[in-house]
């Protein structure tokens, strides 16, 4: 019999073609909302409490919302059009015939997680859970695992004690590489017997400082390795089921490690996740001396780990001219999935850029036009334009540009003007 989300027997299958059966499917999207009025109030915020007004109307998608003042405070404030549900968590399509899993009305904007000025000086939001498990209200169980939070706290915290944090110092740490999954793992592969070139590509991982850097040899081989690892460990899923490269499964197999005899390892309960290993290690090797070079030495990461700024609607066309024409070159980058500088990508097509940090931007509050910023492609979205793609190699190589902020200073930096006139028709 069909079952409801929970698990348990429906009570009842509701009426439908051939063998399936009626599930509803709601999103708070999907209704008009005041997101855009939010966008406009935020942009002519002048404090606090006008920023906290602005976060109010903003409705959907649900996003981590920072404040900073120029007198010295800062806050965190998560805003959204959240339901309170009458059963489920919403993460699967609920009975469609069974009203208790109705939306029962909306978390009332005063509830949700906010945050002004903390003690310690900062606010990290990257993406992990923004309230502790005490919260009386359900707003996700799909938060991001903390290895970027944490990372981003630590290099704050190190900052704060060597003398204080300057715009130069934010900028460096939106780019660090550090993969910290790797650091439970490493160790495990360093001790397994493995020989040619899978011995020689293991030696780089002995002195791995953990940083994804684009010309980073000992990178390349460990999210190899990686890759293959997860293959050999997860293949009962099948090709169809892609397992996450990023912080999920850093999670899962860090416990794994710790469980030779796990029913995830293959073959022999005792040396099964050992052979994973190396024979993860050996895949790796092959690989990558057929696509970088015999020499583990000369591996470098960017070569694997590209992206190319595709065209939201012709990039995918197919058509090799629309393509060549709207979508970007191919440029190397550094970082990876759930690093600080989060360049995801996807085992199941390789090791090119998914997802990305889309700008970066450091500001002094106490010297606005000093600010920084860079965006992933360009100022101008038209084919052949000069600032059609030119900031991509700076994003890619970790750099900005100015972004001042005072009409004066605008102005004095100004290189073209663009006057936009009413039509005299």
């Amino acid at each position: 019999p069909p079952v409801d989300p929970d698990g348990e027997p429906a009570d009842q299958a509701a009426e439908a073609p051939g063998d399936g059966y009626g599930v509803a499917l709601s999103w708070t999207a999907l209704e008009p909302g005041t997101t855009a009025d939010s966008i406009f109030m935020l942009n002519a915020a002048d404090g606090f409490a006008s920023f906290r007004e602005a976060a109010r109307s903003f409705e959907v998608p649900a996003q981590n919302l920072v404040y900073a003042g120029t007198g010295g405070e800062i806050a965190y404030q998560a805003p959204g059009t959240i339901p309170v549900r009458g059963a489920g968590d919403g993460r699967w399509p609920a009975p469609g015939w069974d009203s208790d899993y109705d939306w029962q009305g909306w978390i009332d904007f005063d509830e949700l997680p906010v945050v002004r000025n903390p003690d310690r000086g900062y606010i990290v939001t990257a993406n992990q859970a923004a309230i502790g498990s005490g919260y009386e209200h359900l707003l996700t169980r799909d938060w991001a695992y903390g290895y970027r939070s944490e990372r981003i706290a630590a290099l704050l915290s190190g900052a704060v004690e060597q003398g204080g944090l300057t715009a130069a110092d934010m900028a460096e740490i939106q780019t660090d590489n550090e993969n910290s999954g790797a650091r439970a793992v490493v160790p495990h592969l360093l001790r397994i017997r493995t020989e040619g070139t899978a011995a020689r590509a293991q030696e780089l991982l002995a002195g791995w400082d953990f940083q994804q850097d684009a010309d980073s040899a000992a990178a390349a081989f460990y999210n190899a390795t990686w890759k293959h690892l997860l293959e050999l460990a997860f293949d009962e899923l099948g090709p169809e089921h892609a397992v996450d490269v990023g912080s999920r499964s850093w999670l899962v197999v860090d416990r794994l490690l710790a469980d030779p005899g796990s029913p995830w390892w293959e073959g022999d309960a005792a040396d099964g996740r050992d052979a994973v290993l190396r024979e993860a290690m050996r895949r790796a090797a092959g690989e990558l001396s057929e696509r970088l070079g015999e020499d583990p030495a000369e591996w470098r990461w960017g070569e694997l780990h590209t992206l190319t700024a595709t065209h939201p609607s012709l990039g995918s066309s197919g058509i090799a001219p629309l393509e060549w024409l709207f979508n970007g070159t191919p440029v190397e980058t550094s970082g990876g999935d759930s690093t600080v500088n989060a360049t995801g990508w996807d085992g199941t097509e390789g090791y090119a850029v998914t997802t990305v940090p889309s700008m970066r931007m450091a500001i002094d509050l106490a010297d606005l036009d000093a600010a920084r910023w860079v965006d992933l492609t360009g100022a101008s979205g038209h084919a052949f334009h000069p600032h059609n793609g030119d900031q991509t190699p700076l994003w890619a190589r970790g750099e900005t540009v100015p972004m001042p902020f005072t009409r004066p200073a605008v102005e004095e930096h100004a290189e073209d003007v663009l006057t936009l006139r009413p039509s005299e028709g």
